[in-house]
């Protein structure tokens, strides 16, 4: 997978006349820029740090602090045009600076908050996209969790786990989906429901999101196909009693009660 190119896909279903290869060109740019300054120097934590370098001092890219939760953070096209973004797609701009240059960088689905890792031949560092790429050793991602939870968290190694470029993507959409549905757009939460079951057709909370924003956008017969499904595959979840009463509700012909469950 191409993770920019899929990005600027998702992009595109929000800004149709979306130019994805003029985006993917100004990634090249920004690489070909670090290579210029670097000029004949290949050694990986000097490359490293001239990525940073141009990506959060000369290009000026930060973390929205501002408007956090504003969608656009989220949209690779407007984190390129704005130079502001949430960790996740912040940290897609560095992953993919890096690959370009043959960095050994990936993805880390850590809690709340995501990060990049460059794996050295002899030692690993945490790079934090929201924070001008600041660079910890692996041993400090205890004080990163703390400053997500207070405290209450201890790291586990399963935080530190490599995340594929799927996984990355589907964090993407599920942001989008929690902005969408916290201002009542189900259309395009919808959307990126869809757009989460189609990389991660199984996942059981996304069909059951399916059948509960269908039903709120009154396509009912629709809710209760997608609702059963949910309650074959997993029917022993917790939220199962209510799902049921939806269902009850829609073969009845009657509107379902928005109980305002979680999606």
């Amino acid at each position: 997978m191409n993770l920019a190119r899929a990005a600027l896909l998702v992009a595109k279903e929000e800004y149709p006349q979306l130019p994805i290869d003029l985006y993917l060109a100004r990634l090249d740019q920004v690489a070909e820029e670090v290579k210029d300054r670097l000029a004949c120097e290949n050694a990986p934590l000097l490359v490293l740090n001239e990525v940073v370098e141009t990506l959060y001092v000369r290009r000026s890219m930060k973390g929205n602090r501002d408007a956090y939760y504003d969608p656009r953070n989220s949209f690779l096209n407007d984190v390129l045009d704005r130079g502001l973004g949430i960790p996740l797609t912040l940290g897609m701009v560095l992953l993919e600076i890096g690959w370009r240059l043959d960095l050994p960088v990936e993805g880390v689905n850590f809690p709340g908050h995501f990060l990049v890792r460059f794996r050295g031949d002899e030692f690993g560092l945490l790079l934090d996209p929201f924070d001008g790429g600041r660079i910890r050793f692996e041993d400090q991602a205890q004080e990163l969790l703390d400053q997500v939870y207070g405290g209450v968290v201890r790291l586990q190694d399963a935080y530190l786990r490599t995340a594929s470029k799927r996984e990355m993507l589907a964090r993407m959409l599920t942001n989008l989906k929690s902005l969408y549905v916290k201002v009542g757009d189900h259309p395009r939460a919808l959307a990126a429901v869809e757009r989460i079951l189609m990389i991660t057709p199984t996942a059981p909370t996304e069909s059951r999101s399916r059948g509960v924003l269908l039903a709120r956008l009154g396509r009912h017969e629709e809710a209760a196909t997608q609702l059963e499904a949910y309650l074959r595959v997993s029917p022993a979840a917790t939220d199962a009693g209510r799902v049921e009463d939806m269902l009850r509700e829609l073969r009845a012909g009657r509107e379902p009660a928005d109980d305002g469950q979680d999606l």
